[in-house]
């Protein structure tokens, strides 16, 4: 299990068995470099610990424990953690101000206690079996290595994965894989586990206190704090810069804090539609940054990606990934930790969808006081028969769309719909998985946060669902190329201040991030700050259509998919058809090309490098 993770750290290995006890780990060596080793027992020897992360309180937590008293054998923060689990055992994960997942074995009550950070930076994948035993592990693959559970499809999990990129629950594509939610804990004895959640964002009233300059000045301490905290390294470390706002407030926050240049990296692909070094150059200029590129062509993509999915355990959902591993391998070659922009979007309210959804809204409140209802319904009919491009937008609007938030959003941003879900499952498949939401953790999400206004709805739901995976996707990518990322935005002490700023500081009309923008002018360039936002673009729709057309098909809808039972093949052959002819698919054939490889690569046990289409085309 440990070395099957040495990617996750090439620096150093550690074990600690005890009769029905084993806890492995590898080291990504960054702070206190010559020690810190792990497993890392306590002074007493009845604590034992394992742990992948980063505690960026860590020098003050040791101050204050020192001036208790209390004598360290290292600089490491791993020590740290052992020392406050001593004095306050399980309450001591509030006092962590960090990423991390931990697991603490406690030789005298004979009991584990794991935690996972509140956001979910750090991953944790555990198994728990018939017999009460328990195996837990940052990848899936360490569990498969073991043989904690015979590598199958687990078929519940195919609705959310469908409509959401990634399964947004606890729940993997692995039958009896679960992930630990992120701000819970999981305690096992005698062969039962519990499972209950320490932290979540809070509910609290707007900010009324000082005018808006106000809030703009304190946000932007606060973000400087938590991007400071994040420079806590004895190794080299840098930012990867993709010339959007998020990766430049980082990198512009940052460079004064650094002694010397800091190292910035980017990635883009051949297209010019694909290609944003200019935006990241002016950023660079502007820090004189130390900087670095890498330009990543289709065959590099496509040929990297059966072992990229290896790496992520799942389905590649997001396309960027592979941009993130390479620009994270040519990190590799200068420092060993960077910082990153995710969860800006989430925090601040980034994405297009969130101001379209709260349009949508307002405006189906007043068309349907407007319209009577055969009315609404006639020109909801009309606008989905239309074939051309307007119709195409309208019928994702208000005018073409039931009033409720499942229509105007869940089912407007999904990747498969309900509808479509439907569709394309086969029957046996459908009736294996049964009646299952697609949405029910979106669905739980929003139920917490019922009577708050819609904006805060939205960005709750998708901090418990959506970015799960984006920080996976950053954890898994980077860690591929033994790396470490860190992400200021998700800072939990800047996170609870922002959920209670007006939300005109979040979105005002068409501008996002108005809080961001506005504390970053004269620290970032203003045409950095002025952009629209891009997400990271990958042109996989004109591949799909020119020269991996024909590789898309072979595997999406070959005999080989097709065996498996899961996907009704004329649905495939279909999507295939419309892309083909113009109108756009790619996202969805994205989503069923990599679960076809994830099903080669994991559950049938396919040699990444050794897949006969690669070689095929590799050949051509």
């Amino acid at each position: 299990m440990r070395d099957t993770l040495r990617h996750r750290g090439p620096d150093a290995a550690g074990v600690f068995v005890e009769n029905r006890v084993g806890l492995g780990h590898r080291r990504l060596s960054i702070v206190d470099v010559a020690h810190g080793q792990q497993p890392m027992s306590s002074e007493d020897e009845r604590f034992v610990l394992v742990y992948n992360g980063e505690i960026f309180n860590h020098p003050a937590l040791k101050a204050e424990l020192e001036s208790a008293g209390v004598s360290y054998a290292t600089r490491s923060d791993t020590e740290t953690i052992l020392h406050l689990f001593q004095r306050e055992g399980p309450e001591s994960v509030q006092r962590m101000r960090g990423m991390f997942a931990l697991a603490i074995w406690d030789r005298q009550q004979h009991s584990l206690f794991i935690a996972r950070d509140r956001f979910g930076v750090k991953p944790l994948y555990y198994v728990h079996a018939d017999d009460g035993s328990l195996f837990f592990a940052s990848e899936i693959k360490a569990l498969l290595a073991v043989g904690a559970i015979e590598p199958t499809v687990n078929t519940r999990a195919l609705p959310d994965y469908l409509a959401n990129f990634a399964p947004s629950g606890p729940e993997t594509l692995f039958k009896d894989v679960k992930r630990l939610p992120a701000g819970h804990v999981l305690h096992w004895r005698d062969g039962q586990i519990s499972i209950q959640q320490y932290w979540d964002l809070p509910v609290g009233e707007p900010i009324h206190a000082g005018s808006d300059k106000d809030l703009v000045a304190e946000f932007r301490e606060r973000f400087s704090e938590a991007v400071r905290l994040r420079l806590m390294s004895d190794v080299p470390l840098g930012v990867f810069l993709s010339g959007g706002i998020d990766s430049a407030a980082i990198t512009c926050t940052m460079a004064p804090m650094v002694k010397g240049p800091i190292r910035s990296f980017s990635v883009a692909f051949d297209d010019r539609e694909a290609n944003e070094f200019s935006y990241a150059r002016t950023v660079a200029r502007h820090v004189r940054s130390e900087h670095h590129e890498v330009t990543l062509s289709p065959d590099e993509f496509f040929a990297a990606l059966p072992r990229l999915i290896w790496h992520e355990d799942e389905p590649i959902a997001h396309p960027s990934s592979v941009a993130l591993w390479a620009v994270s391998k040519l990190a590799s070659e200068h420092v060993k930790v960077v910082l990153t922009g995710e969860g800006s979007d989430e925090l601040l309210g980034g994405y297009n969808r969130y101001r379209v959804t709260m349009m949508n809204e307002r405006l189906a409140q007043w068309w349907s006081r407007l319209a009577p209802s055969g009315v609404r319904t006639a020109v909801r009919h009309t606008v989905h028969g239309g074939k051309s491009r307007l119709f195409r937008l309208a019928s994702r609007t208000f005018l073409g769309r039931a009033a409720d938030l499942d229509s105007l959003y869940l089912d407007n941003f999904a990747v498969f719909d309900r509808s479509r879900i439907a569709a394309l499952l086969t029957e046996r498949c459908q009736e294996e998985i049964g009646a299952l939401d697609p949405y029910r953790y979106m669905h739980d999400a929003l139920s917490r946060r019922s009577g708050r206004p819609l904006l805060e709805q939205l960005l709750y739901a998708d901090s418990k669902t959506f970015l799960h995976e984006l920080l996976m996707k950053q954890d898994q990518m980077s860690m591929a190329a033994s790396i470490e990322s860190r992400v200021p935005f998700l800072d939990h002490v800047l996170a609870e201040w922002v959920t209670r700023l007006p939300q005109h500081l979040r979105i005002d009309g068409t501008e996002t991030k108005v809080i961001l923008r506005r504390a970053m002018q004269g620290i970032v360039p203003a045409e950095i700050l002025q952009r629209k936002k891009m997400g990271f673009p990958v042109p996989i729709g004109s591949w799909f259509r020119g020269p991996w057309k024909s590789y898309l098909t072979d595997i999406i809808s070959g005999d080989r998919a097709a065996s498996r039972g899961f996907l009704d093949m004329n649905v495939v052959r279909a999507l295939l058809r419309e892309h083909a002819e113009g109108r756009s698919q790619a996202q969805r054939l994205w989503s069923l090309l990599n679960f076809e490889l994830w099903q080669r690569v994991h559950i049938d046990g396919d040699e990444t490098a050794e897949l006969p289409e690669l070689r095929h085309r590799a050949a051509a």
